[in-house]
This record gives structure tokens, C-alpha cells and sequence, in this order.
């Protein structure tokens, strides 16, 4: 029977055996693929932003290797697509072996420099050096991993070409090969997304909502009127979750500033409203702005609107340095919008962040612009890792320029922020990339842990945005697959190995493997921002003046335990 289209069932079935065809015959392996799966393997095993163990390592390897064979396949197929010619048999093996051989020299070599090239990064960010790295570990494991994912891989073909044969019959050849390509995506679509991963992290946010509701019988509601969680609050204590009810209970009491400042000193207001508050971001908004006005917050020298990371944290080291600054006038408030950590809340629970940051900054300067300018608080945006992408996301410049608010404090922007890529972009020439000069600096200025940033010479507005250069959360580029990223074109940054080349594709999945570990190195590098850095970009951003440089050096020092826990840990009263 002729289709349609002219061309035969078998016809049409033909250039897809041909091209694939030894995909589905047992263990069929070609020299050109499995050279390019050796040739990543050997770049995957190369330094990078951040150290990784011999487990993580042949994680990455065998992933690697699955790239570089499909990739290899692809090259095939398109050979045989264009109908070059094929060599002869004893022509061919002596192919074979000239691509084989130098990919396996490659990686042995690679194997074998696997222990400098950690090292490297390791005392980049501040780590001992290490002897050895398992690599006959790293080896089985990249190829147990790769087999695998060759085995899913066959067997997505596999359903292909069955579906497809049954079109046959019912449609043209090429219809049929397009719709069975279609019907398969969709099926490991749904699988994989909708199916299994959706499950799973149904199942973890589900599981992570459930755990926020359990905490230590004995720990009552804080007793002060004032307090968000007391019985006098309109925030419901047990709604709170672990996070909000920690961070409202622990930081600097009123005391506990005055006795290190050695001046007066105010309780530092915090309001926090837990997801399981109301069921919309605007109704957990309205919650907030409600408990501030009950606590006085509008009546403070300083307001802070904070958004915390995917799983509701707020960094200690942020708030509790800028408590004992402003000797407790202040007020912060943050709303909770996810039980995920942040890369999963990212991809997954893309528009839960802003949508919240929108409607607590809406409602929260809707109330605050009606105020007096010349009573009303100062008003400060700030925010972590997602905190920091969810914050940039309800800034409205347009609703800024007759009345902007006082600054922003950025920590860890992680890399699809648009507010941070445009002051990025505008860095003026010769400025690094990891650390950029943007003109004048009186709107914008980075810092590090380097150096510090002077107080002088602002606009009307100030933002600062924390960094480190050995974080990939702010660093990870998707477009390093095919091009050099531009800080890999400058002398290494504070914390990043000489070491680390770029290479393509395997750069690119190396970065997003450093994302997921960005916090396993010590503080002060990676994703680890610490009280000290933040106390620096702090005073720049506030304009501080009445604290001595000796002052501020003591506080450092007060805060220097861990991420803020030397200067927040107390319990309020």
C-alpha cells in the first residue's frame, strides 16, 4: 500500500532504522559516540566554582557522558542524512581506534589530575587540600550512570519507532514520524514533570507543610503584646512555620543593643506571616500590613521589607548586624511563600516568590506613601538567594520616580535576575565583571568580601548588591554551553580556582552541579554570606555615619560566629 505523502511504510520506516537503528540492537555501540562520551568524561572531571567529592563527581561524569554520546549519535545521523559516503571495514577500524584511543589517554590523564585540580578550588574557597579522589569511584559510577541513561534513552526511541509504525496505516509516513515524535515527548513529559518529579515534590512540599506545624510543645507563643504569634497578634502562631516562629523569637533584645552599643536602644519590631496564614499572597499581605500598623511598625526610624529564601529562612546575619546599627528602630516584616528550597522553588514554583513580593511591597508602601514623607519610616527592600529574585521582581521604577523608596540590599542575586543583569550590563569599561563599577555609583554599587564600599556620593536611592565570585547561583550562565562566560575571560575572582577553563557544554553542566552545592563550602564563600559582609554593605546602604570604624570592627567581631548567630541568637523576652 503507497501512502499519501509517495513514499512506502517501508520507506519511510528505513531512514530511521538506518540512522538509529543500532540504538535498538542490543548493546550497539559506535566509536564516534563513545569517544565524545569519554572526551566529556574527561572535561566533566576539571575544576570548577565549587569542590566536588568522588560520588558527585561520577554523578556529573556518567550525565556527561550521556551528552557527549547523544551528541555523538546526532553527528552520526546526520552523516548518514546527508548520504557522505562510509569507510571500508579495515578502513574503518583504524577510525575506530583514532578516535578511541586519544579519548581514553585523555581521560587517564584527567583521572590522574583530578587531586590538583580539587585542591585548587578547595584552597580557593578556604579548605584543605585533599591527596586523592577515588578515581576508579568517580569511573564506575559515571559509567553505571551512563548506561543507565542510555537504557532510558533506547527505550524512548524504542516507544518512538513502535508508535510511529502504527500511524502507518492511518496517515502519511512523515505525519506519522512527526506525531509519533510528539505523542513520545508528551509522554515523558508527563512522566517525568507531571508524573514522577510532580509526585515527588508534591509529596515534599506536602511532607515540608506538615513538619512547619510540628515544633516543641514547651515553646509557647512569645508573651509580649507586640510580638507577632502572641495571643494579642493577628498572625496565627502555629501558621507561622519553624522558620517565622525562629525568626521571631530569636535576635538582639532591647537589652542586649544597648548593652553593646552602650546607648539607648528600642525592641526591634519583626513581623512574619507564614504561608499557612491564607490561602492567597494578597490575603497573607494583608495580614502583614495589618500586624505592622497593630505593632507600631510605621512608627520606626527604619522599615525593612524582607523576603526570605524558598523554604521561608531569613539569614540571621542580615537582620540581626542592621538590629544592633540602628539601635532597634527598625522594623522588618516578611511573608513565607513556599516549604522548598530555593533551586526547586525556582523551577518549579517559578511565580510563587514575586507574586508574594508584589502584593507585601503593594500593600505595604500603599499604606506607607499615604503617610507623611517627613514622619513616615525610611523604607529598604533586602533579600537572599531567591529572596533577593523575588524582591527585584516587585520593584516598579515607573511607581518610583516621584516617590522612590530609600534602598535595597541584595545578597546572592541569583543569575535570571532582570535588575541585576541590566546594572550588570552597564558596568562601566574595565571594571570586572564579578564586581562591577556602574557609573557614578549613586544608584547602584556591588560589593564583596573584599572591600568595602564608601558611604558617600549616593542619589536619592541606594541599592548594593552582596556577591561573592565564587558563587554560581549569581554566576551560572545557560549560554555556557556555547560561549565563555565573561568573568572566565578575567584573573580569577576572590575564591575561584586559576584553574577553571571553560569548556563547551561540560562548563555549563558543571555550573549547574555547583548551584545545587553552592552552600557546601565554608562561609564567606559559594552561597555562605556572612554577618561581616552584610554589616559592610549595611552601612553603605543606610548612610551610617555615627558609628566609629573601631565600633563597627567590635560588631564584626560580636557577629563573626557562623551567619549572624554571635549577635542574633538570644531570646526575646
Amino acid at each position: 500500500m503507497t501512502s499519501r505523502s509517495g513514499d512506502t511504510p517501508t520507506q519511510g520506516r528505513a531512514p530511521f532504522r538506518q540512522y538509529f537503528g543500532f540504538l535498538l540492537r542490543g548493546t550497539g555501540l559506535r566509536a564516534l559516540p563513545l569517544s565524545l562520551a569519554l572526551a566529556f568524561l574527561a572535561a566533566s572531571l576539571t575544576p570548577s566554582l565549587m569542590p566536588r567529592g568522588a560520588v558527585l563527581q561520577g554523578v556529573l561524569g556518567g550525565i556527561v557522558m550521556g551528552v557527549g554520546y547523544a551528541l555523538g549519535v546526532v553527528m552520526l545521523a546526520a552523516w548518514a542524512y546527508l548520504g557522505l559516503p562510509h569507510a571500508g571495514a579495515r578502513r574503518l577500524a583504524i577510525l575506530r581506534l583514532s578516535v578511541l584511543a586519544p579519548a581514553a589517554v585523555l581521560l587517564l590523564w584527567c583521572l590522574a589530575s583530578v587531586a590538583r585540580w580539587q585542591s585548587s578550588v578547595r584552597e580557593a574557597v578556604g579548605m584543605t587540600p585533599v591527596d586523592t579522589t577515588h578515581g576508579w569511584t568517580i569511573l564506575g559510577l559515571a559509567v553505571l550512570l551512563f548506561a543507565t541513561l542510555l537504557g532510558v534513552g533506547r527505550a524512548v526511541l524504542w516507544a518512538f519507532d513502535a508508535i510511529r509504525r502504527r500511524l502507518f496505516p492511518i496517515m502519511p509516513v512523515r505525519v506519522a514520524n512527526v506525531a509519533g515524535a510528539v505523542l513520545v515527548a508528551f509522554l515523558v513529559l508527563v512522566i517525568t514533570r507531571d508524573g514522577v518529579v510532580g509526585f515527588l515534590l508534591r509529596s515534599a512540599d506536602e511532607a515540608f507543610a506538615e513538619a512547619a506545624a510540628f515544633f516543641d510543645a514547651d515553646v509557647p507563643p512569645p508573651p509580649g503584646v507586640l510580638a507577632s504569634g502572641s495571643t494579642a497578634s493577628l498572625v496565627d502562631w502555629e501558621a507561622m512555620g519553624v522558620e517565622g516562629r525562629d525568626f521571631v523569637m530569636r535576635g538582639p533584645d532591647r537589652d542586649g543593643i544597648a548593652a553593646f552599643t552602650g546607648r539607648p536602644a528600642m525592641a526591634p519590631i519583626r513581623v512574619y506571616v507564614g504561608r499557612e496564614q491564607a490561602e492567597t499572597p494578597q490575603e497573607r499581605a494583608a495580614v502583614a500590613l495589618a500586624e505592622l500598623i497593630r505593632v507600631g511598625g510605621f512608627d520606626r526610624a527604619t522599615m525593612v521589607i524582607a523576603m526570605p529564601t524558598g523554604t521561608g529562612w531569613l539569614d540571621p546575619g542580615a537582620t540581626a548586624p542592621l538590629e544592633y546599627l540602628l539601635g532597634g528602630d527598625i522594623a522588618t516584616v516578611s511573608v513565607q511563600y513556599s516549604y522548598l528550597n530555593s533551586p526547586l522553588a525556582l523551577i518549579f514554583e517559578t511565580e510563587s516568590g514575586p507574586e508574594q513580593s508584589v502584593a507585601l511591597m503593594r500593600a505595604v508602601t500603599g499604606y506607607w506613601r499615604d503617610l507623611d514623607p517627613d514622619t513616615r519610616p525610611r523604607l529598604f527592600l533586602h533579600g537572599l538567594s531567591l529572596g533577593a529574585w523575588s524582591s527585584m521582581q516587585a520593584v516598579d521604577l515607573f511607581e518610583m520616580v516621584n516617590d522612590p523608596i530609600d534602598g535595597a540590599l541584595w545578597a546572592g542575586p541569583p543569575f535570571p535576575s532582570r535588575l541585576w543583569q541590566n546594572a550588570t550590563a552597564r558596568r562601566d569599561p574595565g571594571s570586572p565583571y564579578v564586581l562591577p563599577v556602574v557609573g557614578d555609583g549613586r544608584l547602584v554599587r556591588f560589593v564583596d568580601q573584599r572591600e568595602a564600599i564608601s558611604s558617600e556620593g549616593w542619589g536619592a536611592m541606594r541599592v548594593v548588591f552582596l556577591q561573592y565570585a565564587s558563587d554560581p547561583i549569581v554566576f551560572y550562565e545557560p549560554g555556557a554551553a556555547f560561549r565563555k562566560p565573561e568573568w572566565m575571560k578575567e584573573p580569577p575572582g576572590q575564591g575561584v580556582s586559576p584553574l577553571v577553563r571553560w569548556i563547551p557544554v561540560v562548563t555549563m553542566l558543571q555550573l549547574a552541579l555547583d548551584m545545587a552545592i553552592a552552600t557546601s563550602v565554608p562561609d564567606g564563600h559559594g552561597h555562605n554570606y556572612i554577618a561581616e559582609d552584610y554589616i559592610t554593605a549595611w552601612v553603605a546602604v543606610l548612610g551610617i555615619e555615627d558609628w566609629e570604624p573601631s565600633d563597627l570592627h567590635r560588631l564584626r567581631d560580636h557577629c563573626r560566629l557562623g551567619r549572624g548567630e554571635g549577635c542574633g541568637i538570644d531570646t526575646r523576652p
